[in-house]
């Protein structure tokens, strides 16, 4: 068999028994419905938005990761939403779709905390598309022809697509100038065995991220526009042996921000493992109900020229708060008069 084709097939037969990784997103700050569904209803208005994430965007490596999400408060302590999710790998034609509907539930604890509970649960597909597999016993080695068909069992006992359903929970403690999450996906552990007779639960995956606001001093920093502060973040995730802390600084201004995160490894699981993995600079800006959003992760470890991540966000909130609600600040993400949202 070409050598090509033997590392394609291996590399399809891994994903067929191995475990697979959750997608994950630089930006989770501004699209914070990515890790957690407690954040449903947060921005206690209609808020909706999109992001997109192109890994190693060199041919045949590409991997297209794309969420989108809408939600709104339905009462005064209740939210709902929902959330789609589209995943594909170009070199192994891999697609993860899942669409999921979330609520929340907000009880205040006092005059600044808050806690907030989340469920989430839908319905998710992974397919490869078998089809375009050659395999060895497919080549005539004397005259080089193509046959179609194939009986190797790799194939004939594994399927095109996985339909599953999935849940996740998680809580959000949150007040103006601070919130504090963790979320447990998976919690179910859907099957996801493409071969007829397998059971290969999905791993559940966790995470645990915070951030906090710091109001900058206007006297020694007159140059800054009211309500600047700097924004301070984390985020720890862990799927069965992998684990990922994501921590960095923003610098907030009504209409523009900036900053950098760094990504770290760190439970290196060998000696060549990298702490810092890479860095990432992120920018946002504000154009009256929407906020874009733009990230680049900046490869630092020896994987080679991987041309990098980028990511590019949209997200709207409507100037109506729920008239249902109390209008209450959170401070995620700042919306100008009406006050904050995430």
């Amino acid at each position: 068999m070409n050598l090509r084709l033997l590392l394609f097939f291996m590399l399809l037969i891994s994903f067929m028994e191995v475990k697979a990784q959750d997608p994950i997103f630089t930006q989770y700050m501004l699209v914070p419905e990515t890790i957690n569904p407690a954040f449903t209803g947060i921005a206690n208005a209609w808020n909706a938005g999109i992001i997109n994430r192109r890994q190693w965007p060199d041919g045949n490596r590409r991997m297209d990761t794309r969420f989108g999400y809408v939600n709104n408060m339905v009462t005064d302590q209740l939210a709902a939403g929902g959330t789609i999710l589209n995943h594909h790998e170009v070199f192994t034609d891999y697609n993860y779709y899942q669409i999921n509907t979330a609520i929340s539930y907000r009880v205040e604890l006092n005059s600044d905390w808050r806690l907030r509970f989340g469920i989430e649960g839908g319905y998710g597909r992974k397919n490869f598309n078998f089809g375009n597999l050659l395999l060895e016993d497919q080549i005539n080695i004397n005259d080089g022809s193509i046959r179609e068909g194939s009986i190797d069992p790799g194939v004939l006992h594994s399927g095109n697509k996985i339909d599953f359903w999935d849940s996740s929970v998680g809580i959000v403690l949150d007040k103006e100038n601070a919130w504090f999450g963790a979320a447990l996906k998976h919690i179910n552990r859907p099957d996801i065995s493409f071969t007829e007779n397998g059971n290969v639960p999905l791993d559940m995956f966790l995470t645990v991220h915070g951030g906090y606001y710091l109001t900058l001093d206007k006297s020694p920093l007159s140059f800054l526009p009211d309500d600047s502060d700097v924004f301070f973040t984390f985020n720890y995730m862990r799927q069965s042996q992998y684990n990922r802390l994501d921590i960095g600084g923003i610098m907030e201004m009504p209409q523009f921000s900036f900053g950098v995160m760094a990504v770290t490894n760190p439970e290196g699981k060998s000696t060549n493992s990298h702490f810092i993995t890479s860095i990432n600079p992120i920018v946002s800006m504000k154009l009256a109900t929407f906020t874009f959003g733009y990230s680049y992760d900046l490869n630092i470890s020896k994987i080679g020229n991987t041309q990098g991540v980028h990511e590019l966000s949209l997200t709207w909130q409507s100037n109506h708060t729920c008239n249902r609600c109390d209008n209450y600040k959170v401070k995620l993400k700042r919306n100008g008069e009406n006050g904050y949202t995430h």
